[in-house]
């Protein structure tokens, strides 16, 4: 069994090898293991969205803290892969809950600015930091920067300033990388390496994003999917459940988990 030491050291190794690295989001133990047995899998991102929706709770910190640290510790301890958790901001007190975090073998996270003034912003990835270190852990934090998803009625030439300034910041206070969400162009994801650095922005992907193929040719870090995985699973689900309905039956090559 590898220490949480040892997979955080390994995080940290994916988001700065060449190597684009593409984390599928999961939301539950059977939904991490599944993942975990695709071989191309190297580590486990989780997704706040889709564990507040697990448990009937709306995105933006209303879950209780415990319940997500909880569920986060479960998927890590059902898999030998590092995991990075979507802490969202912190819950109040990002420290604290990075402490918690790795207590449960986490070994990363996302962790929100939610365009909050930037020394606050600053502080709480200093605190992130700062608690894996004193954990004995070398925990990486991917930094998110809101910038794009408040970017409505703005100048993008200021959003883009913003993400940026942002970004670098962070980076100035050990995070790993830095997060940029967002429906991203690629002249825009190059701006963004450019003013951030090679292998240290993260993006995620959406239905009309960039071809994973390009985004590590523009020299991203990190890609993920956030809760469209969830949604893909559900929609599904939905599918299913409306052909067994009409009176269809199950389609052939169904197989248990793994």
């Amino acid at each position: 069994m590898t220490s949480t030491a040892e997979k955080a050291a390994d995080l940290l190794r994916l988001h700065t090898d060449p190597e684009l690295l593409i984390v599928v989001n999961v939301w539950d133990v059977i939904s991490a293991t599944v993942v975990a047995g695709v071989p191309e899998t190297k580590a486990i991102a989780t997704a706040s969205h889709s564990i507040a929706a697990t448990f009937g709770y709306p995105d933006q910190e209303v879950i209780p803290r415990d319940l997500m640290i909880d569920m986060c510790g479960r998927i890590a301890a059902a898999v030998d892969l590092p995991v990075s958790a979507d802490l969202e901001a912190g819950y109040g007190d990002a420290g604290e809950t990075v402490r918690r975090a790795v207590g449960v073998g986490v070994v990363g996270a996302n962790l929100e600015d939610q365009m909050r003034p930037l020394p606050e912003a600053v502080a709480a990835v200093r605190a992130a930091v700062a608690a894996g270190e004193g954990e004995g852990v070398p925990f990486v934090v991917n930094a998110r920067t809101d910038a794009f998803m408040t970017a409505a009625g703005r100048d993008p030439k200021e959003v883009l300033a913003d993400a940026v300034e942002r970004g670098k910041a962070f980076l100035g206070e050990g995070a790993a990388c830095v997060f940029v969400p967002g429906q991203l162009d690629e002249p825009t994801v190059e701006a963004l390496v450019e003013g951030i650095g090679e292998r240290r922005v993260s993006v995620i992907a959406a239905p009309g994003s960039l071809s994973t193929a390009r985004l590590a040719e523009l020299g991203v870090a990190r890609v993920s999917f956030g809760p469209f995985t969830q949604w893909s699973t559900l929609a599904h689900l939905a599918d299913l459940a409306a052909d067994v309905y009409a009176g269809a039956p199950l389609p052939p090559g169904l197989r248990p988990p793994t």
